[in-house]
């Protein structure tokens, strides 16, 4: 039985393998926005990229392996992104702080549900030097982030470890699930559904008001 699915010559260059692990990544982002990551498997992604499955595992692994690196990829244009807009504002306060960084995660549903998937099942599945290399990676991108900041390194930090859990946290208690629907048609249980995009900011504050005022 011939397979459906196309099988593309080997990359050999790096500027080719570099497009057919992007391919990957892209593939596996589609699926993921409609299947869970529970049902989501490695031969639905090679079918996705419209590779062999044994073309994928050239690339990751397993499929912990493969959220691992689009995690970083998310992670690093986020930060890359509030970089550069405290870069450009300059915020000197902690309000100011606090609405910059505010801005800068408008659009990035995406990267919050990969840092869920961190912590739930991402960082118990992989190998622990790619745990490691990870940890490293993100320090050493958050050097660009400590250096625009107005406060002492170590309270940076804090505050982005704040900031990290406040957006899981939140994204977690207003992300949309199959009862979402039952508590709008219920107007005693309506006061259930949050926004995201109000909750954050609130709490976002309050925190870094608390945190410079202790500093």
């Amino acid at each position: 039985m011939v397979s459906e699915t196309p099988r593309p010559a080997r990359a050999r260059s790096p500027e080719e393998k570099s497009q057919r692990r992007d391919d990957i990544l892209r593939a596996a982002e589609r699926l993921w926005t409609n299947t869970p990551y529970a049902d989501l498997s490695m031969n639905q992604v090679a079918r996705e990229a419209k590779l062999a499955k044994g073309t994928l595992y050239l690339y990751f692994d397993t499929k912990e392996e493969l959220f691992l690196a689009l995690l970083t990829e998310h992670l690093q244009q986020w930060l890359a992104h509030l970089t550069g807009m405290l870069a450009e504002r300059q915020p000197k306060t902690p309000t100011e702080v606090a609405d910059v960084i505010i801005d800068a995660s408008k659009g990035y549903e995406a990267l919050r549900r990969l840092l869920i998937l961190l912590g739930t099942v991402l960082e118990r599945n992989v190998r622990p030097e790619l745990t490691l290399n990870f940890k490293r990676d993100v320090r050493r991108m958050l050097q660009e982030v400590i250096g625009q900041m107005p406060f002492e390194p170590d309270l940076t930090l804090k505050i982005v470890v704040h900031v990290y859990a406040l957006a899981v946290g939140w994204q977690q208690i207003t992300e949309e699930t199959p009862s979402s629907e039952t508590l709008r048609r219920s107007p005693e249980m309506s006061f259930l559904i949050l926004d995201f995009d109000t909750e954050f900011p609130i709490s976002v504050r309050a925190t870094i008001d608390r945190l410079t005022a202790k500093a």
